[in-house]
């Protein structure tokens, strides 16, 4: 038990050593993001987009609404048949307006590329600069506030101990060298 006791006072001693020797720092993506005209400029165009996409979603679903009211006042006058179609026609109906709103807001969908398309080179040319920053300030990592998660947005290389660990494991390494934790595979 003693033993245990010092080993954990020796890692602490030691990995307080060693935070004590890195330089940290910390930005605020968002904050840098909203300074950009690019960015705002890109954010009003996505905004727009989505504005105009989301009318024509409702508009589907209201026709919708207006044809699936009209059939319930009519639906003890029709037939079998007309009964029928009239609900088939209603289905399908939902069923596109709810493939087109996947279209337009999905996870792959025309917003999230167009997301990708104008604000992707910006948030690149912001890592980008958090590098060059990183790099002139002898920063070892950097991290972002602007999220709800602590995220390391920029680590030195050199500082990553994860292929150290995998040889401590008795694992192999796959792929290429190191791990690379930095956004976008950076």
């Amino acid at each position: 038990m003693k033993r245990k006791v010092i080993a954990c006072i020796i890692a602490l001693i030691a990995t307080t050593g060693f935070t004590y020797a890195q330089k940290f720092c910390f930005v605020d993506t968002d904050y840098i993001l909203n300074q950009s005209p690019e960015y705002k400029q890109a954010q009003d165009q996505l905004n727009q987009l989505s504005i105009g996409w989301q009318k024509e979603v409702e508009g589907k679903y209201a026709q919708i609404d207006a044809l699936y009211k009209n059939f319930q006042q009519e639906q003890l006058l029709l037939t079998d048949e007309l009964r029928q179609k009239r609900e088939a026609e209603i289905v399908e109906k939902e069923k596109d307006a709810k493939e087109f709103q996947k279209s337009k807001f999905g996870v792959d969908g025309e917003l999230f590329k167009k997301r990708q398309e104008l604000v992707k080179p910006i948030q690149d040319k912001v890592y980008n600069a958090v590098k060059e920053m990183a790099d002139r300030g002898g920063f070892a990592i950097v991290f972002d506030k602007a999220s709800s998660d602590i995220t390391m947005l920029y680590t030195n290389q050199k500082y990553d101990k994860s292929d150290d660990v995998l040889e401590i494991l008795g694992w192999k390494k796959t792929g290429s060298g190191g791990s690379d934790k930095s956004p976008g595979g950076k």
